[in-house]
């Protein structure tokens, strides 16, 4: 079944009981691109709301049956976050109050003037749209994504960084696999950010949070009275999503009960709210994550062979930080840098004998652990540079541990100095003369490291 979301500006309900000005106004939503349902009374209205996923409704007033403010009810009650705009040509001051004072938004003098009727909802589509990402992407300003998050200078990262700007711009379902702690939502939220949605909405659900009875709900919606608590019928995220991203974080942790439902949205375009047994269609990309081998879950009966390759269109994989130590100074710098900012502290990074303990670790946690590493170093330290004494205790020179390990030593000393020099000349442009200054370096002995580490240039 083909979505006809795709491509609209939003839904819209009318309702009109005159056939005429019903048709005329719908056709001119359909002409500015919204997907608009027909209602010729109250009653079929009503019937719509329970089963239409609908962004505005535009209602007559005086109909036969129920009328429009019956309507205004009804959806107040089971679509809460719809919006209402009431139409009459028989406007009072009572009237208008009564409407808005039960929850309408606006209202529309008869007859009506359809530049008007466009502008009015236009504004109303949008303030939906703001107020739902408002509510859903306060997390997104608090400090812990940023655009410029750097991906990495590894050749690993840097190819990833490639097959994200391939498969951003399309609809792709695309799969990202690595170790917990890797940055699989950062490679998700690039992705997301290159997209030709990137204006929409981004909705991360962790799949291992949220009990099963809950997540279901979340994620498909469910209908009024539909289970315990089910006081009014809400839609979920994969309805509110509209156009933007759903990311699946821990897929393999779903429940096998509802991988089915999970593979209608991927094949259909369409969800089955609890408690329903109409679909209702969604306009959705969808990112998914797992730290699991989903093949092997899969031969374990685990995880549904068919949602799996519906999954797995596009696949990335991110390596393990211990196998992309170039990434590390960069990664550092950057969350220092974000932690500056949550703690209103000022520090200027960590000193050269903590990157060479940092760069000879094994990070098990990966990127997680090295944050949490970064964030009790800053709470503990001078408030100027890292240095070892700040680490904790089991990651801490003093007890000679690393001392013991020379080769590992040289090694990430080396692997440091690299990748320093390197970030240097990209600041400088390639000029040497100015990166050897910035260095401490004369220029002799610059080439000599560039030569001596295989630096390209």
């Amino acid at each position: 079944m083909e979505s006809s979301h795709l491509n609209v500006n939003g839904t819209i309900l009318v309702v009109e009981d005159q056939d005429s000005a019903r048709e005329s106004l719908a056709e001119l939503l359909r002409g500015e691109g919204y997907e608009v349902h027909e209602a010729a009374d109250g009653n079929v209205a009503k019937d719509l709301i329970n089963k239409l996923d609908v962004d505005v409704i535009l209602t007559d007033l005086m109909m036969p049956g129920a009328d429009g403010i019956e309507v205004l009810k009804h959806a107040r009650e089971v679509s809460p976050q719809t919006l209402i705009m009431l139409m009459t040509a028989h406007a009072s001051v009572d009237t208008a109050v009564e409407a808005l004072r039960l929850g309408a938004q606006d209202y529309l003098l008869k007859p009506l003037i359809f530049e008007d009727v466009m502008r009015k909802v236009e504004r109303l589509i949008s303030h939906r749209k703001l107020a739902w990402e408002n509510q859903i992407l306060r997390r997104e300003v608090d400090g812990h994504f940023s655009p410029d998050r750097p991906l990495g200078r590894s050749p690993a990262m840097q190819e990833i960084t490639n097959m994200i700007k391939k498969v951003a711009p399309t609809p792709t379902t695309v799969l990202i696999s690595g170790e917990s702690g890797v940055g699989k939502e950062v490679v998700a939220r690039t992705i997301h950010a290159n997209s030709l949605s990137s204006d929409s909405v981004f909705l991360p659900v962790n799949c291992s949070a949220i009990p099963e009875n809950l997540l279901e709900s979340q994620l498909f919606g469910h209908m009024k009275g539909s289970f315990t608590g089910a006081v009014n019928s809400q839609e979920g995220l994969f309805q509110r999503a509209r156009g933007g991203t759903i990311f699946l974080d821990e897929i393999g942790e779903m429940p096998l009960s509802l991988q089915p439902k999970l593979l209608r949205v991927l094949e259909e375009k369409t969800v089955l709210p609890v408690g329903s047994t109409t679909p209702v269609k969604v306009n959705v990309r969808i990112l998914a994550a797992s730290n699991r081998d989903l093949k092997a879950e899969v031969e374990g009966g685990r995880f549904r062979e068919d949602l799996y390759y519906r999954l797995n269109v596009f696949e990335i994989v991110i390596p393990p930080l211990r196998k992309r130590l170039e990434d590390l100074p960069a990664l550092v710098e950057h969350l220092i840098r974000r932690h500056n900012l949550e703690m209103k502290t000022n520090y200027k990074g960590v000193d050269s004998a903590t990157m060479r303990i940092l760069m000879s670790l094994p990070w098990k946690g990966n990127i997680r652990e090295l944050d949490n590493v970064l964030e009790r170093a800053m709470i503990l330290g001078n408030g100027e540079w890292i240095s070892p004494a700040d680490l904790p205790g089991q990651q801490s020179a003093a007890d000679g541990e690393f001392a013991a390990v020379d080769d590992n030593l040289t090694k990430a000393v080396e692997l440091y100095e690299k990748t320093h020099i390197e970030r240097i000349l990209g600041k400088t442009g390639g000029d040497k003369m100015r990166a050897a200054q910035l260095l401490g370096l004369s220029l002799s002995t610059l080439y000599r490291k560039i030569e001596k580490l295989g630096l390209e240039t």
